[in-house]
């Protein structure tokens, strides 16, 4: 028995979510959207959070700062409540309007960021607005997703260390890139049980993680305007991108045949795994595995509006090259 929700994050569901449209492949996914806030970000606040208080980085005074799309910011604002922390969340306008909401209500202080950065994301300037804070804030701690070890640590720790005890051969490894913290510590920890499985980054159109080529991206949780400095720590074979289009069709697919409610950044990775072998097809069964990052509820307005749905779809001129 637990004595609190967020002392279970973890322990998600492995399930197979192979499809017939794919010859000779099996996929396996972690459904991270059965963590506590929803969102495979649970692991790493939990995780940061105690180490630092442990180690005395950090002490029950200092006051929380951290830039996020959406999902880590309510796993910190979460994680930051539960260890009687202050937290200062530094948000964008395309956050999901019902995170922000979730966000405002469990944080200190929320700050949103209107104005875009010189690549068409809010990224360089959210974090721009944490350093002001920083400064102004004596007793104050960044956790910074993009570059503090203890975040692929925790995933390394957690996440991978579930996968690889769940499954008896993996013969590739597909993860989206954002902060680049969770395909860091998973990678790390596949690489030593299966060596020569292939680790597949996948990432989206308008990012600047491995194209450089910017854009608007309208899917949080997936993707950067900034290239993550943990990323250089990851054990990483090979990349595909996926248009924003193409995310949005896989989540409905993946709710129409599969009932599997997911949010962005997991169609973005399912589509990556069809696009990949559709292009580098395989002549015996391979084992697939990846991870379903968060839920979907939160995209109601967006993923699964059919007006906001259909907008996009016109808008796909499908202009970027970047792809593998």
């Amino acid at each position: 028995m637990f004595n609190n929700i967020l002392e279970n994050a973890g322990s998600t569901p492995l399930v197979n979510v192979t499809m017939n449209e794919l010859e000779n492949i099996k996929i396996f996914s972690k459904m991270e959207m059965f963590n506590p806030t929803g969102s495979v970000k649970d692991r790493a606040a939990m995780y940061t959070l105690k180490k630092l208080l442990e180690d005395g980085t950090i002490n029950k005074d200092t006051i929380i700062i951290e830039s996020s799309s959406g999902n880590f910011g309510l796993a910190l604002a979460a994680a930051c409540r539960y260890y009687g922390l202050k937290f200062y969340c530094v948000i964008d306008k395309n956050i999901m309007p019902d995170n922000e909401r979730l966000i405002e209500v469990l944080s200190e202080k929320v700050f949103k960021v209107e104005e875009a950065d010189a690549y068409g994301g809010y990224l360089l300037n959210r974090i721009k607005k944490v350093h002001s804070l920083k400064n102004e804030i004596a007793n104050s701690y960044w956790i910074n997703q993009y570059e503090n070890p203890i975040n692929a640590e925790s995933y390394y720790q957690t996440l991978g260390t579930e996968i690889v005890n769940s499954v008896e051969h993996i013969d590739f490894l597909f993860m989206g890139v954002s902060s680049g913290g969770t395909i860091t510590g998973v990678s790390n920890k596949v690489k030593e049980k299966f060596p020569d499985a292939k680790v597949i980054a996948v990432d989206i159109e308008g990012s600047v993680i491995f194209c450089d080529k910017s854009g608007r991206r309208r899917i949080p949780g997936i993707g950067s305007s900034k290239y993550p400095k943990i990323l250089e720590k990851a054990q990483i074979d090979g990349h595909i991108i996926v248009s924003e289009s193409e995310t949005v069709k896989m989540c409905h697919y993946l709710f129409e045949n599969m009932y599997i409610l997911a949010g962005g950044s997991s169609g973005s990775v399912m589509a990556g795994i069809v696009k990949y072998f559709t292009i580098n097809p395989v002549n015996s069964m391979k084992n697939v595995v990846t991870v379903f990052p968060d839920r979907g509820e939160r995209y109601a307005g967006t993923i699964y509006n059919p007006d906001w749905y259909s907008s996009l779809l016109s808008k796909d001129k499908g202009e970027f090259i970047c792809y593998i």
